[in-house]
């Protein structure tokens, strides 16, 4: 999916709304648990009560590899039937050397249909290059991410009082295009966002952390906007286990439309 592509959907659907796929068998209402592919049909439902109200969607890769073969048929098929009307974000997190990006480059891209794929940058330019060589293919670098162990090295500080994070940001700018790359900032930093939209002005940043891990989406939104909006806000837990019961995918839609209730005041 271009960009243009992307920025025609937001402003259409006045939203900016990322869905999560990230299903737990465990979490999952009883009832589907009757069905040959519980997982697979959670999803349909999810995807069917949010079509609307959002403009991409990220499986995260670990829930489907979790489960073995049968996983990554699940995974196939939701990414098929998502369609070509939304974001499909592989969240896999990868990056290793040269031919081995090539290798998950192809898996994502080519072979499951992805629009983008995220990956860590602390292998260098080489583990990340494989996945710009495609064309309308977007790959999303770890940033600054939500969780609490970001503290550990992405905040660390060089003696110029910079932080790594903000090394990572300028220096994987230079890899790419705002066309085809975007970061991971979590939604939990929201004091230092306006700050990286200033080191990034022009990248979309993938946001997750809105919901379930605390981060408020206005005040995300204020700090990270841009004038081609330059967010996809990501919520998963909030969205899918909005309910356990046989109303799970109208908690869901419900959950959807509060958040795309206050974000068409930004597009």
């Amino acid at each position: 999916m271009t960009r243009a592509t992307l920025i025609a959907k937001i402003r259409e659907r006045k939203s900016y709304l990322c869905v999560g796929l990230d299903p737990e068998i465990s979490k999952l209402p009883s009832h589907l648990l009757e069905f040959e592919d519980p997982i697979f049909e959670f999803n349909k439902q999810i995807i069917d009560a949010t079509r609307d109200l959002c403009v991409a969607y990220k499986p995260n890769t670990a829930f489907y590899e979790a489960m073995g073969l049968k996983g990554w048929a699940t995974l196939e098929k939701t990414i098929q039937y998502i369609g070509n009307e939304h974001f499909i974000i592989a969240d896999a997190k990868r990056g290793d050397i040269g031919n081995t990006s090539k290798m998950y480059a192809k898996c994502f891209f080519e072979e499951l249909g992805a629009d983008a794929i995220t990956v860590a940058p602390y292998m260098g330019e080489d583990s990340v290059k494989p996945f710009l060589e495609y064309d309308n293919k977007w790959t999303i670098v770890l940033g600054l991410t939500s969780n609490k162990g970001s503290q550990d090295f992405q905040m660390k500080q060089f003696s110029d009082e910079t932080y790594l994070y903000e090394n990572v940001l300028k220096t994987v700018q230079h890899w790419g295009t705002p066309d085809n790359l975007m970061f991971v900032i979590g939604a939990t930093h929201p004091k230092k966002l306006a700050h990286i939209r200033t080191l990034a002005p022009n990248h979309f940043f993938l946001v997750p952390g809105v919901g379930a891990q605390g981060g408020d989406l206005t005040e995300v939104s204020n700090a990270g906007l841009n004038s081609d909006c330059g967010l996809l806000i990501n919520a998963s837990r909030s969205i899918l286990y909005a309910s356990s019961g046989l109303d799970f995918a109208a908690a869901a839609r419900q959950e959807a439309q509060n958040m795309q209730a206050i974000m068409k005041n930004f597009v």
